[in-house]
């Protein structure tokens, strides 16, 4: 059965905190990885990948993924937030993931050692570049920071 009109358009305010949790969450997480294994690690891959400054580059991708991340998280500031977000996964599918097409699941074998899988290509990116442009249509939610800060001013 599908809900009424109008309980669909009083569950609509509701739509960007699941996007928000997801899309902020996996950008702390992967902020906190990165800086977990060290930023020269991050680093040199990026050398490798001939990313100009690579240090430099390493940080910042590292911090606009933590604060960013975090400040999605919460629903604050989202549409400014999504500005470096949507750079550093554009840079991610033309530099890194294009190469290995659309899946993000690539199944090679079955070993001893456990499954084997390929190279992930663009469908994550993809994925997280929808979820923010439907945040920034949708606007924020209920427990949003911005919501918040929209109803004082």
């Amino acid at each position: 059965m599908m809900p009424s009109p109008s309980t669909r358009a009083a569950l609509a305010c509701w739509a960007s905190l699941p996007l928000r949790l997801i899309v902020g969450g996996g950008f702390v997480v992967h902020g906190y990885l990165k800086l977990g294994r060290g930023v020269g690690v991050f680093a040199a891959a990026l050398a490798g990948l001939d990313i100009p400054s690579p240090e430099l580059m390493a940080w910042i991708t590292v911090l606009i993924e933590l604060i960013a991340g975090a400040a999605v998280l919460c629903g604050a500031f989202v549409r400014l937030m999504s500005v470096p977000m949507v750079i550093v996964l554009l840079v991610a599918i033309v530099k890194v993931h294009w190469q290995f097409g659309f899946s993000s699941i690539k199944f090679l074998s079955a070993t001893p050692a456990g499954l084997q899988f390929g190279k992930p290509g663009v469908e994550c990116d993809l994925l997280y570049l929808a979820c923010i442009a439907a945040m920034i249509l949708a606007g924020p939610d209920p427990w949003s920071f911005d919501h918040w800060r929209r109803r004082i001013s």
